[in-house]
């Protein structure tokens, strides 16, 4: 767990690959080859923040506070791109721009249901 928020973790979701790595791509810009090399090479999906929550949650019962404060970055894009929603992806380099799809259903989902897992 230590070593994904250390590496995978960003203030809207979760990098695909750590920056760290030589095939790492944070810019997810381009013609549509370029941004089909990027998609699962860093670029951040907003979704797995969710599964992220929860694994933290089961590992760490007693640390819920934390992962709380990973969700002020979504919360706060929900008045961005598209009011009330959330991008499916957002570049892996800060400032982690949203990228794709600007309503992405269950990375609303995964938002709303790690706020309630977190509320109990």
């Amino acid at each position: 767990m230590q070593v994904v928020v250390e590496q995978l973790l960003t203030p809207v979701g979760l990098r695909s690959l750590a920056a760290s790595d030589p095939a790492y791509i944070g810019d997810y810009i381009g013609d549509v080859y370029q941004r089909d090399a990027a998609y699962h090479q860093g670029t951040v999906w907003s979704w797995l923040i969710g599964p992220m929550v929860k694994a933290w949650c089961r590992t760490h019962p007693d640390r819920h506070t934390e992962a709380a404060e990973w969700l002020s970055g979504l919360q706060e894009h929900l008045g961005d791109a598209c009011i009330g929603q959330i991008s499916e992806i957002f570049e892996g380099n800060p400032p982690h721009r949203p990228k794709g799809c600007f309503a992405q259903a269950w990375a609303v989902a995964e938002l709303l249901n790690s706020r309630r897992l977190l509320s109990n």
